[in-house]
């Protein structure tokens, strides 16, 4: 795993006014609740107004964030876990996510914070779910991704 350049999280972010949809797949409970508990943490330092919604898997994750956008929603963070196996049903499930929610992001025109680990086995992910003995937070990271780019958006937009 490389988590070298990624950004650091800004502890001084002003979410107030945003409103954020955490869309949570639920498969591999221990990694989703670190991912959760990470984009939660950035999510209330920045002060929005957050939900958090759980769809059975990675695969309904883009269909949940489109509903979240029709439903008023100015960001959403997908979190979700994708371990391989021994078959080819991993690379189906995360081209789709993935080709899925970057299709949801452009339609509506508002990021979509993207938490989904495509990993090779559970340890990966318990190194990534901000765990007290994880190296990185990438729900964190997912949510700030999240945020940083609304404020962005809502600048352009004027």
């Amino acid at each position: 795993m490389s988590g070298k350049g990624a950004p650091t999280p800004a502890t001084d972010i002003d979410g107030r006014g945003l409103r954020v949809v955490v869309v949570a797949a639920s498969w591999h409970e221990v990694i989703m609740d670190g991912l959760v508990a990470g984009s939660a943490r950035v999510l209330d330092a920045a002060g929005a107004d957050w939900s958090l919604v759980r769809v059975p898997g990675s695969f309904e994750l883009a269909v949940a964030a489109q509903a979240a956008f029709a439903g008023g929603a100015d960001a959403v963070v997908a979190l979700g876990v994708i371990i391989r196996g021994g078959t080819p049903h991993f690379e189906y499930v995360s081209a789709a996510a993935t080709d899925g929610l970057t299709r949801v992001s452009l339609d509506a025109g508002k990021p979509v914070g993207f938490g989904l680990l495509t990993l090779d086995n559970e340890q990966q992910g318990l190194n990534r779910a901000g765990l007290p003995d994880s190296d990185e937070d990438k729900g964190a990271e997912a949510a700030d991704a999240a945020l940083r780019t609304a404020l962005v958006v809502a600048q352009l937009r004027g």
